[in-house]
């Protein structure tokens, strides 16, 4: 079980990793490199109106998440592991519908930043 405790603590440190990406993104006025077309924009979603909850960047609330599961894991709180990876999947499949259907983006990075 130390392997998998571990894993999960890297890959949640490589979510803060990309939610740093994305947090970038959000602050910056620029065109951005994961704008591919009109479809596949990242820039599109981290400045929409959704990209924030309470005048708080959804990236940011996604490297607290990231970096709780990276705690808990190596404190051997499975309990509270799963509980948190299952809070931080529903969150972001909730995101990702409002990406698809009220913004109409498919930014695949914009995806990825939440636990």
């Amino acid at each position: 079980m130390k392997i998998v405790r571990y894993a999960i603590a890297l890959l949640a440190l490589a979510g803060v990793v990309v939610s740093i990406l994305a947090l970038r993104v959000h602050y910056s006025t620029g065109t951005e490199s994961c704008s591919i077309n009109e479809t596949w924009d990242c820039g599109i979603v981290n400045h929409s109106p959704f990209a924030e909850i309470a005048h708080i960047p959804v990236a940011a609330i996604g490297i607290l998440g990231y970096l709780a599961l990276a705690g808990l894991a190596l404190m051997r709180q499975r309990f509270l592991v799963f509980l948190t990876a299952l809070v931080g999947l529903g969150f972001a499949l909730h995101l990702a519908s409002i990406e698809e259907y009220a913004l109409g983006s498919g930014a695949f990075i914009a995806q990825s930043r939440l636990p």
